[in-house]
C-alpha cells in the first residue's frame, strides 16, 4: 500500500495528530484514491474502498442516496460480521436512506428545531458555567475530562428523558463503541452504580467483560452492547408508563410492534444513536476547539475581545478540528465520481478531515480562523444525514465557551494532549490546561 494510504488509514497515525500532509498530497492527486483496507487489530482484511477526498465531490456522495446508500453495506469501513449483524445495524436510522430514514428523521426534527432547543439554553449555560466554575479554583485541569466531558451528557440526558444520575452510562457507551480502536476506551468503565437508579444497576450487571487479552466482544452487534439494550428497554417500558415532555416518551407513543409508526428494535437503536454518536461528537469538537485556541493566541485573544464572533469561530472549531473524520457509502450502481468510475457495489468513504482543509473550498485552509467567511465545513455531514443535533451542539459549545472566557481568561497548555487512537473519531482524551 502506498504509504500516504497507508498512515490515513492506520489508526496508530492518530495517536499524533491527522495526517494532513498525506490527504493534501492524495487530495491535489485526484478527488477520488483507492484505499487498500488491511487487518487492524482483530478485524480482518477487506477488499478495499475509494476514498473521497475533495469537498465538492464529499457533498455529492453525502446528497445522493439513491447512488451512495448508507444502508446497503452500513457506514463504516469494516463490513459486520455476517448477515444477521447487518440487518440489525441497518434498523438504525444512521444506516437507512429515505423513504425510512426520512419517516425516522420526521419524528425527531421537532424536538431540534431552533425554538425547542431555545428553551434549553438557559440550563445549558447554567451546566457549562457550573462546570468552569467546579475547576476554577485548581488553576488547572483536564479540559476532556473535567469540563467537555459533562456538558453533552447533561443535556442528552435532559432532552431524552434520562435521568441525570444515569448520564455516566452514556460515557461508557460511547466509549467503547466510538474507541474501539483504543484499549483504554474499549474497556472503560467510568460508569457505576453508585446513586445510579435501578434501571442503571440492572444494565451495569450485564456489562460483558473483557477476555483474557482484555477483549470487548465487538461493539457494534448487539451481543456487545447488551447492557445498553436492557437499559433502552426498560427506560423504553418506564416511559411507557410514565410519558413525559421527552424524546423518548414522545416515541415511545409512537412503538407499536404489530405496525405502529416506530418499532421497539428502531426505538431501542435510536438511543443507542442518540446516546453514542450524540454524545461523542461534541465531547471531541470542545476539547478540539480548545486546542485550536491554545494553538493560535492570536485568534484566541481576537475571540475574547470580540464576543460577536463566537458563531463563527463555533463554525472554525468544527471545520478545522473535524471531530468525525470520515464514514462510508455503498455504491448502489455503476457511477463516476470526480473523473474516477466506481463499480456498483465498492465501498465509497468520505474524509471529512480532507474535503475541510480543501483549497478549493477554503482559502488558506490549514489556518484557523475565528472570522473565516463563509465557511461550508462538513462537520456535521451534508445532505438527508446532515446531524440533526447540529444547531444544539453550536449552542453548547458557545456556552462553554463563553464560560470559559468568562471565569477563566486565557489558558495554555499543561501538557501535551492524548489522542484518541481512531481513524473515525479526532478524539481528545485528555487536554490538560492551565490559567493564571
Amino acid at each position: 500500500m502506498p504509504a500516504d494510504t497507508a498512515a490515513i488509514v492506520d489508526p496508530d497515525t492518530y495517536l499524533t495528530g491527522v495526517p494532513h500532509d498525506q490527504l493534501a498530497r492524495l487530495r491535489a492527486k485526484s478527488a477520488v484514491t483507492w484505499m487498500d483496507e488491511p487487518p487492524i487489530d482483530r478485524l480482518p482484511a477487506g477488499p478495499g474502498f475509494w476514498g473521497v477526498l475533495r469537498h465538492a465531490e464529499v457533498k455529492e456522495v453525502m446528497r445522493n442516496p439513491a447512488v451512495f446508500s448508507s444502508h446497503l453495506g452500513a457506514t463504516q469501513i469494516v463490513d459486520p460480521p455476517n448477515e444477521e449483524a447487518l440487518n440489525f445495524v441497518r434498523q438504525m436510522m444512521l444506516n437507512q436512506d429515505p423513504p425510512e430514514h426520512s419517516r425516522l428523521r420526521k419524528l425527531l426534527t421537532r424536538a431540534f428545531t431552533p425554538r425547542a432547543i431555545a428553551r434549553l439554553e438557559d440550563r445549558i449555560e447554567g451546566w457549562a458555567r457550573d462546570l468552569v466554575t467546579n475547576v476554577a479554583d485548581r488553576k488547572e485541569c483536564d479540559f476532556a475530562t473535567d469540563i467537555a466531558a459533562d456538558l453533552p451528557l447533561l443535556t442528552l440526558a435532559e432532552l431524552f428523558g434520562v435521568p441525570s444520575e444515569d448520564r455516566w452510562l452514556m460515557f461508557d457507551w460511547s466509549n467503547r463503541v466510538i474507541g474501539y480502536q483504543d484499549q483504554e476506551y474499549a474497556v472503560s468503565a467510568r460508569a457505576d452504580a453508585d446513586g445510579a437508579t435501578e434501571m442503571a444497576k440492572r444494565a451495569l450487571a450485564l456489562r460483558p467483560r473483557p477476555d483474557e487479552y482484555g477483549r470487548l466482544p465487538d461493539q457494534r452487534t448487539r451481543e456487545g452492547m447488551p447492557d445498553l439494550y436492557a437499559y433502552a428497554h426498560d427506560l423504553g417500558e418506564y416511559k411507557r408508563r410514565n410519558p413525559g415532555d421527552d424524546i423518548m416518551s414522545n416515541l415511545m407513543r409512537e412503538v407499536d410492534d404489530t405496525g405502529g409508526r416506530v418499532s421497539l428494535g428502531e426505538f431501542e437503536n435510536l438511543f443507542w444513536l442518540f446516546s453514542v454518536a450524540g454524545n461523542e461528537t461534541l465531547r471531541n469538537a470542545l476539547p478540539g476547539g480548545m486546542y485550536a485556541l491554545m494553538c493560535h493566541v492570536d485568534e484566541y485573544r481576537k475571540l475574547r475581545a470580540d464576543r460577536s464572533l463566537l458563531p463563527k469561530a463555533v463554525d472554525e472549531m468544527l471545520r478545522w478540528w473535524s471531530p468525525v473524520m470520515r464514514f462510508r457509502r455503498t455504491a448502489t450502481v455503476d457511477t463516476e465520481l470526480g473523473g474516477t468510475r466506481i463499480r456498483a457495489g465498492d465501498k465509497v468513504v468520505v474524509w471529512f478531515s480532507a474535503a475541510n482543509r480543501d483549497e478549493r473550498a477554503f482559502a488558506d485552509p490549514d489556518r484557523f480562523d475565528v472570522t473565516r467567511e463563509p465557511n461550508d465545513h462538513l462537520g456535521f455531514g451534508h445532505g438527508p444525514h446532515y446531524c440533526i443535533g447540529a444547531h444544539l451542539a453550536k449552542v453548547q459549545m458557545r456556552a462553554l465557551f463563553t464560560a470559559l472566557f468568562d471565569l477563566l481568561g486565557e489558558v495554555e497548555p499543561a501538557g501535551d494532549p492524548v489522542r484518541l487512537r481512531s481513524n473515525f473519531q479526532n478524539g481528545v482524551k485528555h487536554l490538560p490546561i492551565r490559567w493564571k
